[in-house]
């Protein structure tokens, strides 16, 4: 009897171990169909932050010195584009690859442009911004809805555009680069720090007022100190803001501290508190960079973002600087491209015509660069 209990305790014991494996089975494979589902959602979701399919993609298995430059195309800018592309191309011999993210209505002007000139050679890859994944994020004036410029707001994703890369350079359109980009890319970005970039302070940036709003050179120009929210972090208003129109980005480090995520909490807080929307300097891109990143941003070189020429049509700065500058920015409503703006001509050097002639230049002599 003791002999058939003890088989008896076995077979029990198989069975329950039996048991066992299978419901383990069955939940890796409940969660395996959950993975499933969550990948076909219609937003296209990603393990670190949201970022639509690309249409096109670069070469695998490209490694070694290339370097990552991150790019917005809109197409009533795309002269902008081309302008940047060339002027980085032609003044340095590393491997560039181009991400340059879009508008689906921006895509085939885009590839055409790209395609029948000389820029036809470049390794880049077009990808497609998602407008919805602002929904909830943005407040939106109802009297101006075309001020809402989606693409501004690229640059809060940028781990996506590049999912490979460690390390990314960031670019507004309106710039030219007269140096060589491998110099900009190895800026060394401190233990801790995700980005780099270029303080408002620096010598090269001249301070200046915006309309009696504080000064666009520091915090208090972008934030409202008034609302408790702003005055709980302690942030000092007198700090010295920083330009996220040209930055280095540590992807790695960018991804442990769910930038993107920081970012976006900062701006549904926004959508009910207004802290920086209100805000006399104009931007609703720069606030939640300026909080994410408060005395957590290591800088880049003045040299390689000389800004505000777009500020004013006049001349800010002498020709003979202008020349030295690495990196050449014309943030602010002039343009290079359009009716008036300083330097315009040193940018033109760098523009190609659009093939399929629907971007031209605005210029207030067109007889004259038309019989250029």
């Amino acid at each position: 009897m003791t002999f058939r209990k003890v088989n008896i305790f076995i077979l029990v014991l198989v069975i329950v171990i039996f048991l066992l494996v299978l419901h383990h089975n069955i939940l890796g494979l409940s969660d395996l169909l959950k993975g499933e589902l969550s990948d076909s959602s219609p937003l296209g979701l990603q393990p670190i932050d949201f970022i639509p399919e690309p249409p096109q993609r670069l070469t695998e298995g490209q490694t070694g010195m290339e370097i990552p430059v991150v790019i917005t195309a809109s197409d009533d800018r795309l002269g902008g584009v081309i302008a940047t592309m060339n002027s980085i191309q032609q003044n340095t011999k590393s491997s560039v690859a181009f991400h340059i993210v879009t508008l689906n209505d921006t895509v085939d002007h885009l590839r055409t442009w790209l395609s029948k000139t000389s820029l036809r050679n470049v390794k880049y890859q077009i990808l497609d911004f998602d407008p919805r994944i602002l929904k909830g994020k943005v407040q939106v004036d109802s009297g101006v809805p075309d001020s809402l410029k989606p693409l501004t707001f690229a640059r809060f994703y940028l781990p996506n555009w590049v999912p490979n890369a460690e390390k990314a350079i960031y670019l507004d359109d309106d710039v030219i680069v007269q140096d060589d980009i491998l110099q900009l890319y190895n800026t060394p970005l401190q233990q801790g720090h995700a980005a780099a970039f270029s303080d408002d302070c620096d010598s090269t940036s001249n301070k200046f007022a915006v309309r009696g709003a504080g000064n666009q050179y520091n915090y208090i120009g972008y934030l409202d100190y008034k609302k408790e929210t702003v005055r709980k972090l302690s942030m000092k208003a007198s700090t010295c803001s920083f330009n996220p129109g040209v930055f280095v980005a540590n992807l790695t480090e960018w991804k442990l501290q769910n930038i993107t995520r920081q970012l976006e909490k900062w701006m549904a807080i926004n959508v009910v508190e207004e802290i920086y929307s209100r805000t006399l300097a104009g931007s609703i891109t720069t606030p939640p960079l300026l909080i994410v990143f408060y005395k957590k941003h290591s800088n880049i070189d003045p040299m390689w973002n000389v800004r505000h020429l777009g500020s004013s049509a006049g001349k800010r700065y002498s020709p003979q600087f202008v020349k030295a500058a690495k990196l050449l920015h014309w943030n602010g409503h002039f343009k290079p491209w359009g009716r008036t703006a300083s330097y315009a001509d040193i940018w033109e050097k760098w523009y190609i015509p659009d093939p399929s002639g629907k971007f031209n230049l605005i210029r207030r002599h067109s007889e004259f660069y038309e019989a250029k």
